[in-house]
């Protein structure tokens, strides 16, 4: 009877790795399956807003956007740096679901002017009392691109007056030739 018993347990002592094995082979298994099932747009738009938010250089002096055209993502906005349109167009290419990706981000010029006019725009905008709370992000849901002298404000504000004291602090910078008030008031809180 001992003996019995002593190779019913060997046996089940060897057939509980297979098991467990067995086991987290089907789960691998279905991870893997769904992984490859088809992504809905409002996963797709998540997921490439996340990318797009978690890269290094994103500043408050970028705007990046994007259309999502079934599997295919199009890439659009204005940066400083070519690396980040480069560094974009990567992180949106390793989504799973992704087909292709259009990259239709301009790479602002080079400009001391310009970058002095985006150093007191930012101080301008930013350090009026109203506006102040919208610094508080990680990325400021204003965004301030500046070609050539010309300042276009882009971004999320929470009213109307927001959106207009922006303008308001932003045309009074030394040296802007014009300001594109692209401001989207949110239409909720």
């Amino acid at each position: 009877m001992r003996k019995e018993l002593r190779a019913l347990f060997a046996a089940l002592a060897l057939c509980m790795p297979l098991a467990a094995a067995a086991s987290s082979w089907a789960a691998a298994s279905d991870k893997r399956q769904k992984n490859q099932e088809p992504k809905t747009q409002q996963e797709l738009v998540r997921e490439v807003r996340h990318q797009l938010v978690l890269l290094p250089y994103y500043s408050v002096f970028d705007n990046l956007a994007f259309r999502v055209d079934g599997e295919r993502i199009i890439l659009e906005g204005q940066v400083t740096r070519p690396t980040l349109k480069s560094d974009a167009e990567g992180a949106v290419k390793s989504i799973p679901g992704i087909s292709a990706v259009v990259n239709n981000i301009e790479v602002l010029p080079l400009s001391p002017m310009d970058d002095q006019i985006r150093r007191a725009t930012y101080r301008a905008v930013y350090g009026e009392p109203g506006l102040s709370r919208y610094a508080e992000s990680a990325v400021p849901s204003i965004h301030i691109i500046v070609k050539n002298g010309n300042v276009t404000l882009e971004g999320v504000v929470d009213s109307e007056g927001d959106k207009n004291l922006a303008n308001i602090r932003a045309s009074a910078v030394p040296n802007v030739f014009s300001v594109k008030n692209n401001l989207v008031v949110s239409s909720g809180k």
